[in-house]
């Protein structure tokens, strides 16, 4: 048990509750059926992963004074998170995103977030304790897209955890719905500039480099930030792991049953993270945390599929899976 008073880990960002379509091919502009709510919002699932594999964790968000911020509130209290970055706006309602399932398996959003608690992020919310000792800053793009608060308090939080001599690791996570892709492109350089590790998408990687393949791309992000290690994630396609030293490893994905795909990344993240500053090399994080996303996808709700640290390690025991 970690029984240090600093944090391993601290995030930011939108603290919101999903309300989503119980069955595929259900669009949103039709009535139906709806399941919820949900505790979510990226930076929070990210949180409440990596708080039930033993990480000290901090997340730094808003909620309304409402029944959706109570059940936000319960869940972090559940989890352990660090409430000290989470704040209730009275006068505000707590962010909500409505999503649905198609039949292709990709999923379409309606969100209640700009106009919600949830996007009065702002640099004042992030105290000086809160950094005190901290081993590494996690950063989504959804956080940074959610607000010019949200933008500033990246940009503050950033210096923070330099001056505290934390890793900086930045997953571009980014949605459309909250900030169109070319500016995320310009908006969200500082970030990959700073970060220690970065975790995109090969299409979000080929768009920060302007390649038009993940080879050229790697190699462009290399010769820029020649000490960054960059992990590609792809989902069922398991992820690849690029270190400094100019090798490349793919990891395959566990094989499950997919219920509901919604925090799969922010899970891989977390599972990422948590062993990464534990001391293990990047093949075994990369390897862990294509277990927590793979056991996310597993139940309904996005963080009902985070799970404890025994249930992470004996499904890898029991699948097992070798790096190519």
């Amino acid at each position: 048990m970690n029984t240090s008073p600093y944090l391993d880990i601290l995030t930011f960002g939108e603290a919101l509750v999903e309300i989503m379509r119980t069955d595929i091919g259900q669009p949103l502009d039709q009535p139906a059926t709806f399941t919820g709510p949900y505790p979510s919002g990226a930076p929070f699932i990210f949180a409440a992963q990596a708080a039930r594999l033993g990480a000290k964790v901090g997340c730094v968000g808003c909620v309304g004074q409402d029944h959706f911020g109570t059940c936000m509130l319960n869940q972090i209290a559940e989890d352990g998170i660090d409430p000290r970055g989470v704040h209730i706006m009275p006068g505000y309602t707590t962010g909500i995103a409505f999503i649905s399932y198609n039949v292709d398996g990709s999923r379409d959003f309606v969100f209640h977030a700009k106009q919600a608690a949830a996007a009065l992020l702002a640099p004042e919310l992030l105290t000086p304790d809160l950094f005190e000792g901290l081993r590494c800053l996690h950063i989504t793009g959804s956080a940074l897209s959610i607000s010019e608060g949200g933008m500033q308090t990246g940009l503050r939080a950033l210096e923070m955890a330099k001056q505290a001599g934390a890793r900086i690791s930045f997953d571009p996570n980014i949605r459309p719905q909250l900030m169109p892709v070319e500016q995320a492109r310009t908006a969200f350089q500082p970030f990959i500039d700073a970060a220690d590790i970065l975790l995109p998408t090969a299409d979000e990687l080929m768009l920060f480099t302007g390649q038009s393949s993940l080879e050229a791309a790697v190699q462009v992000m290399r010769q820029r930030r020649p000490h960054l290690l960059i992990v590609i994630t792809a989902g069922k396609d398991g992820c690849t792991v690029y270190p400094p030293d100019g090798s490349a490893t793919h990891i395959p994905a566990y094989l499950v049953s997919e219920v509901d795909p919604t925090g799969a990344g922010d899970c891989f993240d977390a599972g990422f993270l948590t062993r990464w500053i534990a001391g293990a090399t990047p093949i075994e994080a990369a390897q862990f945390g294509n277990a927590c996303g793979a056991l996310a996808v597993t139940a309904m709700g996005p963080m009902a599929g985070a799970k404890q640290l025994p249930e992470v390690q004996a499904f890898m025991q029991a699948n097992a899976i070798k790096p190519t």
